[in-house]
């Protein structure tokens, strides 16, 4: 979900499996009305970068989103249908910001007319009236964040270029607005090569704020009279990885004071800020995973997640402390008893280095393991690499640790939540660091005598996919695994990804194709000789991130092998899967495929899994 606020009325998007996988734009009114703002069939959802984000905004009743399927941008009122302000074409958009000003919008563009080359990307201005659209600044290979300060007389926003992500380094620009919008002006305020910078936003009195790791850790600076100065300096993250627009992690009370998510040991705690000196004071709340916050009429409204309670939007009286709950993702109660709640864990990993973990035991009030058993332990690779695990309900965790399994969610060197240090630990090491802790973090388990080393199993999506690959070919700790949508190829994925992580890898593995030889050691597809377990994979047919001929051609490599293995793709999916019923499939041919591997009989009725070579 994402939050926007617009004077008493509260905007939120919510994804529905239930309708295909769309995201719908909802609307809660200062008397409690809610209702949806998007009709069927439109479905709120940007792709640029392929994984989109900032797809809508709403200003003085105006609200504007990106469409899914034709990526133009469509403008309503909460009184009339959508219609559309750009033209037809190959242009996407994203990160929108309304300049009331001069009538226009302001947002990402990236432009896929030459479908031969690299998409262009830029920022640029959209006039709502004639659809005029106008390139305000084009000369890097991305943007992000464009803000307007309150007078509409300034803008900020975020670049950077190839090799870098903007979590390896971003340049901060402001420059001032023309009378007719123009661009003038321009000077780079923060960032670098090495330094990220993370949320731009203008305070209600014209002083620009910013989150920037040039300390080690994304941290909250200000801009005024030319000047860089920190606000609050600790061991702890206001940021997060920008692999999709609109993320915020602060908003403004007033002139004077901030309220901000700030991450410790990877668990979010809300905090009033004094603009005047810095000084902070904990806002008690029992969300342990705290996005979008929004401020307005002595609230604040974000969205909340707790080891017992998933997605949801809170609504906090700031000086009562008074939460409600004005929406939950999922109308799904679990009573606390069938819950398993997570336990950080820290463990040793190679390099006499320490990795960190979230562990879950088995939990479920009908069933009892046998006297002396151990639980078979399910190992996760979270995605990105540039990532993290989250201490949030994840049904898809209660669905493994309700059916016996004990699960252990891994926050591997290069993850995010502790520091920039931490995060550079997988530069150069990618295919190694993050295995080896997936690797010692079993072992540790077992060590410790809290689950069956007999029955270690590694699943993991996307780059979490690659991580589980190499685990079960370069190892043999796992007896068991599931790559979803993951990657076998390194030089593949170099090759055929798409322009947002095209040199991702230059700073994972080695700039390619100078470092050939390193892709190549670490692709799993050429080492099946090394594996000697089973396998499942599940593909998104529509992945435009690591194509399906990954996934088809580590099965076909693994079935020649004779080894147990099992492939299931889907229709109308890309990265990451999106309808329930996908979803629920993949799920159950997952805990099939386990089954018939352990040979254990399953209490749910799942529709069978071709299973090659068992």
């Amino acid at each position: 979900m994402t939050v926007v606020v617009d004077g008493d009325d509260i905007y939120w998007l919510e994804r529905r499996p239930t309708e295909q996988g769309r995201s719908v734009i909802v609307r809660r009114t200062s008397d409690g009305h809610t209702a949806d703002i998007t009709p069927a069939p439109f479905d709120v959802r940007s792709r640029v970068h392929e994984y989109g984000g900032g797809a809508c905004t709403v200003e003085q009743g105006n609200i504007y989103f990106v469409n899914q399927k034709d990526q133009r941008i469509y403008h309503q009122t909460v009184d009339s249908a959508p219609q559309a302000i750009t033209p037809e074409g190959s242009l996407r958009y994203a990160d929108m910001a309304i300049d009331q000003r001069r009538n226009r919008i302001i947002c990402v563009c990236e432009d896929h007319t030459h479908a031969e080359h690299e998409p262009t990307n830029s920022l640029v201005s959209i006039n709502v009236a004639d659809s005029q659209i106008r390139a305000l600044v084009a000369e890097n290979d991305f943007y992000a964040t464009p803000r307007l300060n309150p007078d509409a007389t300034h803008l900020a926003w975020l670049t950077w270029n190839h090799p870098n992500m903007p979590w390896d380094g971003t340049a901060l620009w402001v420059a001032s607005l023309t009378k007719e919008g123009e661009i003038a002006d321009a000077v780079c305020v923060a960032g670098g090569l090495e330094e990220s910078i993370f949320q731009p936003t203008w305070s209600p009195d014209g002083t620009l704020y910013f989150v920037s790791d040039r300390n080690g850790w994304w941290n909250l600076y200000r801009w005024q009279n030319g000047t860089v100065e920190p606000l609050v300096e600790m061991e702890a993250e206001f940021g997060l990885p920008q692999w999709i627009f609109g993320l915020n992690t602060y908003a403004f009370e007033s002139a004077d004071w901030i309220i901000a998510a700030i991450k410790e040991q990877n668990v979010d705690r809300l905090a009033l800020i004094a603009t005047a000196n810095g000084a902070f004071t904990w806002l008690e709340t029992a969300y342990t995973e705290i996005r979008d916050p929004q401020v307005h009429n002595k609230h604040v409204t974000f969205i909340g997640n707790s080891p017992t309670a998933s997605s949801q939007v809170v609504h906090m009286h700031l000086e009562t402390g008074q939460e409600t709950v004005l929406r939950k993702a999922r109308n799904i109660t679990i009573k606390q008893q069938d819950i398993s709640l997570p336990q950080a864990i820290e463990f040793p990993t190679t390099n006499d280095l320490t990795s960190y973990a979230l562990f879950y035991p088995p939990q479920n009030k009908n069933y009892l393991a046998p006297d002396g058993e151990k639980p078979p332990l399910i190992v996760m690779s979270h995605g990105g690499p540039t990532g993290a695990s989250s201490s949030s309900l994840s049904m898809e965790t209660q669905f493994w640790t309700s059916r016996g399994f004990a699960v252990l969610d891994v926050n591997y060197g290069g993850s995010t939540g502790y520091g920039r240090a931490y995060r550079q630990r997988l530069n150069g090491q990618w295919g190694i660091v993050d295995v080896d802790d997936c690797v010692n973090g079993a072992r540790f388990l077992v060590e410790q005598g809290w689950v069956d080393g007999e029955r270690l199993i590694i699943r993991g999506g996307s780059a979490g996919g690659y991580t589980t690959l190499c685990a079960l070919t370069f190892h043999n700790v796992f007896k068991a695994g599931a790559s979803h949508f993951g990657i076998g190829d390194l030089e593949a994925l170099v090759r055929d990804t798409h322009k947002f992580e095209a040199r991702y890898c230059d700073r994972l593995v080695g700039p390619y194709p100078q470092e050939r030889t390193v892709y190549h050691s670490r692709s799993p597809i050429h080492f099946t000789d090394q594996l000697s377990c089973p396998m499942i994979l599940l593909q998104g047919l529509e992945d435009q991130v690591v194509p399906p001929n990954q996934a088809e051609t580590m099965y076909e490599a693994v079935c020649s092998k004779g080894l147990p293995v099992a492939y299931l793709s889907f229709e109308n999916e890309g990265h990451g899967f999106r309808r329930a019923k996908t979803i629920k499939r993949a799920l159950e041919a997952e805990l099939y495929f386990y089954a018939r591997v352990f040979n254990f009989t399953l209490s749910d009725t799942i529709e069978s899994v071709d299973i090659k070579n068992l």
